[in-house]
């Protein structure tokens, strides 16, 4: 059995930092369900496991494998509780299709700044057949490793893409619907949701900008209840995502 070298547990633990990921065009997942369900969609240069789940998984394409110990794995691990295998995959590369919000319905993120949050969003667009998130420039990195975590796979089948919020959706067109909650807006169980289009979400304390605020042809509230409580003052954005996303897709399902 294999020790860790300090360079290689050094390498791993920079993984933590941005500007590393996107030099070296990688993304580090841990725990055997998270890596498990990642090796059959991205490219792995490097995998450390414990001996009993390399032995379960004897078809491994990695372009290294070190089988260590559990606290070799301790050392190089970022969780509190280090699971039995970590892995260094590639970063894909995703082209935006341009017609997308036309024909699906996409989520876009204008400046989510919780690691959490974003992973959380990601899971729930992966259940709720939602392929493709838009998100800000400023919206935390997807690949941060909490990120990665709290997806719980889910970034295995949804793309998220970074780039200009006010500009594709300026590049939509004015016949697609852009949905955002606001508080002024209109009780999103009275109006009639579509199968199609992009909805978007905002900063944690904040809310939507201003900029992509003025872009917004659907402004939905999502009531409290009972009407009139005096209540907390907003949902967690992930939460709201969850909460809208499920309007959306029931109603689709009774058209």
């Amino acid at each position: 059995m294999a020790s860790l070298s300090k360079n290689k547990i050094k390498y791993i633990h920079s993984l933590e930092l941005k500007k590393i990921r996107k030099e070296e065009r990688v993304f580090l997942a841990e725990g055997p369900k998270l890596v498990g369900d990642l090796l059959g969609h991205f490219p792995c240069c490097f995998l450390a496991a414990t001996a009993s789940w390399i032995q379960e998984h004897p078809d491994l394409r990695v372009n290294e494998i070190a089988e260590v110990s559990q606290e070799d794995l301790s050392r190089a691990s970022l969780l509190k509780t280090p699971q039995q295998v970590l892995a260094v995959f590639e970063q894909p590369q995703y082209t935006l299709p341009p017609g997308v919000a036309r024909h699906s319905l996409c989520l876009a993120l204008d400046d989510v700044q919780d690691p959490g949050n974003l992973g959380t969003i990601v899971r729930l667009a992966d259940w709720f057949g939602i392929e493709h998130i838009i998100c800000s420039q400023n919206t935390v990195d997807v690949y941060n490793p909490k990120t990665i975590q709290a997806t719980m796979g889910g970034i295995a089948r949804v793309k998220v893409h970074y780039t200009s919020l006010p500009d594709f959706i300026r590049s939509l067109g004015e016949n697609i619907p852009v949905f955002g909650t606001f508080l002024n807006g209109k009780n999103m169980y009275e109006q009639p949701l579509t199968a199609n289009g992009l909805i978007v979400m905002g900063n944690e304390g904040n809310g939507i900008g201003k900029e992509v605020a003025t872009l917004i042809n659907r402004k939905l509230y999502i009531p409290n209840y009972p009407a009139g409580q005096e209540t907390s003052e907003s949902l967690n954005v992930a939460i709201a995502t969850a909460v809208i996303c499920a309007e959306f897709r029931r109603q689709a399902a009774w058209k």
